[in-house]
C-alpha cells in the first residue's frame, strides 16, 4: 500500500486503518481521516511493518554531500539504514566505501548513529577509506590508528567522528575500543577475512557484539567455499546459521571421502540466503557508468622499498648530472625504478633481488578476490611474473602465467577465454598478440606500468572487444613517483621513449 509523503513538512499522510490508529494514537487527524505522521526512520520501520510502501526518508531529505549516488548506492543506504546489522555484497567498483560513509552520516545526524568504527585491511586505511571520508563527508574528523601501540591510542584519545584501523591491528587496543562507549557503529571491510574459525574470528564475535550497529562489506564472501559465510555469519547474525560450523558444512556440503567436501547444488545460494539482511548488486548493475571504468588506486611501498627506491633514485640523478646516464641508457635506469617498485629487481641477468613487495601484494590479492569475472593482470618482467606466480600458488589461486619463454600460448589464451579453467593470467603485456580476444576477463589490473604506449593501448584492448558481455575495470596501481608520471603520460597519449631521461631526472618525490 502506497503513501502520500509531504516533502515540505516531512509527514507522511496514513490511512486510518487499525494497526496505523494503535501505533500512532497521539498522531493529528485530518479532516478525511488520514494521520500525519513525521517521515523519520522510526515510522517507516513501523509502517513497513504494517505492510505499507514507506519510502526511506534519507532517499527523500538527505543532501548527498561529496557526490551524486548511483541508483544501487541509493538502494543499499535504503538496506544500510533500516538494518542495525546488514551485510552488503556489492561486488568492486560499485562504490561500498562511498555508500557506507553516507549511511552512517545520515544515520548519525538523525540521532541514530554515534561515531564509527571502520576496521578495514592495512593496505586501504589511508588511500580507500581515509581519503574517501575526507572526499566524501568533508565535514567529518578522522582518524587512522595505525603504528605502534602508543601512536594508536594517541590517534585514538583525539576526538574524532570515524576511526578506521586494520583488522590485525585491532587487537592491538581492542580494549580501549570496547570501552568506547561514544563508538557504537562498527563496519568490517572485507568481511571475509573472517571466514575461518580462527582465534581472530572469535575474538570478532566478541568485540561486534557490542556496537548498536554493525556492518559486513565484501564483494567475495565465498572465495574458497559456500562453508565460508558461517564464520561471518556468527560475528554479525548469529540467528541466520547453525550454531556449529559442522551442522553449517552437512547444510552446504556433501562428502566425498574422509577429508573432500563437494559443495551441493544449490549451496551458493543457500549460503547467501544465510547473509542476510543484504544487499548483492554487480558492476554491471551499475547503469550510471561507463561500459569501461578506469581507475588508479595508491599502494605505498614497503619501507625496504622506500628506502630502497629513495637511495636509488638519488645516485640516478647524480649520474644524471654528470652525464653517465644519458637519452641512451635512461630507459635500463628507469626501468631499475620500476622494479624496485615492483618489488623484484635484476640484478645480473637472470638473477635478480626481491624487495619486500607486501602492499602491493595485498592489493592485488584483494582485488582478484574481489572480481566477479576473470582478471587479467599485466607485469611487464618476466622474474616479477614467476614471482607473483609462486604468491598465488600458496594461496591456492588458479592462474596461467605467459611471457616470452612461455609454450603453447595458444592453449593457454585458448582456455582461459572458452572454459572455467585459470581465474587469473599473469601476462607480459607485450606477449598478447593483437587480434587475440580475452574477454571472459572483466578486470584488467596493471601491477606496473609500462613504457610503450603502443603495448599499453593494445593490451587493455584484449578485453574490450565484441563479444564483452560486462562491464570492466582498468586499475593502475601505483606506489612510486615514476609510475605516477608514466601512468599520466599514458593516460595523455604521450610517446614515452623520448621522455625516459626526464623521468629518471624527475624520480623522487613523495612516497
Amino acid at each position: 500500500m502506497n503513501l502520500t509523503i509531504s516533502r515540505a513538512n516531512k509527514a507522511i499522510l496514513v490511512p486510518p486503518i487499525s494497526g496505523a490508529q494503535s501505533l500512532f494514537s497521539a498522531a493529528p487527524k485530518l479532516p478525511d481521516g488520514n494521520l500525519v505522521v513525521p517521515h523519520d526512520l522510526q515510522t517507516t520501520l513501523l509502517l513497513r511493518h504494517l505492510g505499507f510502501n514507506c519510502p526511506n526518508p534519507m532517499l527523500y531529505y538527505y543532501d548527498w554531500v561529496g557526490g551524486k549516488p548511483f541508483a544501487v548506492q541509493r538502494a543499499t543506504c535504503d538496506m544500510m539504514t533500516t538494518n542495525r546489522r546488514a551485510y552488503v555484497l556489492n561486488h568492486m567498483g560499485t562504490g561500498k566505501t562511498k555508500t557506507t560513509l553516507w549511511a552512517w552520516d545520515y544515520l548519525n545526524r538523525s540521532g541514530c548513529a554515534k561515531k564509527l568504527l571502520v576496521v578495514a585491511p592495512l593496505s586501504t586505511l589511508h588511500f580507500v577509506w581515509a581519503r574517501e571520508a575526507f572526499a566524501t563527508l568533508p565535514h567529518r574528523r578522522v582518524r587512522v590508528l595505525h603504528g605502534t601501540k602508543q601512536n594508536r591510542l594517541d590517534r585514538l584519545a583525539e576526538d574524532a567522528d570515524i576511526y578506521i584501523i586494520n583488522h590485525d591491528g585491532l587487537k592491538v587496543i581492542e580494549s580501549e575500543l570496547q570501552c568506547r562507549a561514544d563508538i557504537d557503529t562498527l563496519v568490517l571491510d572485507e568481511l571475509a577475512v573472517y571466514r575461518n574459525n580462527s582465534d581472530r574470528s572469535k575474538r570478532m564475535r566478541k568485540f561486534a557484539a557490542k556496537f548498536n550497529i554493525a556492518w559486513g562489506l565484501t564483494g567475495a564472501p565465498m572465495p574458497n567455499e559456500p562453508t565460508d559465510v558461517w564464520a561471518q555469519c556468527m560475528i554479525l547474525t548469529p540467528h541466520t546459521v547453525p550454531k556449529f560450523r559442522k551442522h553449517a558444512q552437512h547444510m552446504l556440503m556433501t562428502q566425498v571421502t574422509q577429508f573432500v567436501w563437494k559443495p551441493k547444488p544449490d549451496a551458493i545460494e543457500r549460503a547467501f540466503n544465510m547473509m542476510q539482511p543484504s544487499v548483492r548488486y554487480s558492476l554491471d548493475d551499475v547503469v550510471e557508468l561507463p561500459d569501461i571504468v578506469s581507475r588508479t588506486i595508491d599502494i605505498p611501498l614497503s619501507d625496504e622499498q622506500q628506502s630502497t627506491y629513495k637511495r636509488v633514485a638519488s645516485e640516478m640523478q647524480a649520474m644524471v648530472k654528470d652525464k653517465k646516464i644519458t637519452a641512451v641508457n635512461a630507459g635500463a635506469a628507469m626501468n631499475k625504478l620500476l622494479q624496485i617498485a615492483g618489488g623484484w629487481v635484476y640484478t645480473s641477468n637472470p638473477e635478480f633481488v626481491r624487495i619486500d613487495p607486501a602492499p602491493r601484494l595485498t592489493a592485488l590479492y584483494e582485488l582478484i578476490q574481489s572480481a566477479e569475472q576473470k582478471v587479467l593482470v599485466a607485469v611487464p618482467y618476466r622474474h616479477m611474473i614467476e614471482g607473483i606466480s609462486r604468491i598465488l600458488e600458496m594461496v591456492k589461486i588458479d592462474h596461467c602465467t605467459v611471457h616470452g619463454d612461455t609454450k603453447e600460448r595458444e592453449k593457454i589464451f585458448h582456455l582461459f577465454q572458452n572454459s572455467d579453467k585459470y581465474k587469473v593470467m599473469l601476462a607480459h603485456p607485450a606477449c598478447v598478440h593483437h587480434g587475440l580476444t580475452l574477454t571472459a576477463a572483466d578486470t584488467l589490473i596493471w601491477y606496473l606500468p609500462i613504457t610503450s604506449l603502443d603495448v599499453y593501448d593494445q593490451f587493455n584492448a584484449r578485453f574490450r572487444r565484441i563479444g564483452q558481455k560486462h562491464k570492466q575495470q582498468l586499475i593502475h596501481l601505483q606506489g612510486a613517483p615514476v609510475e605516477k608520471k608514466i601512468y599520466k603520460m599514458l593516460r595523455e597519449h604521450q610517446k614515452l621513449q623520448d621522455l625516459f631521461l626526464q623521468l629518471v631526472e624527475n624520480a623522487t618525490g613523495d612516497i
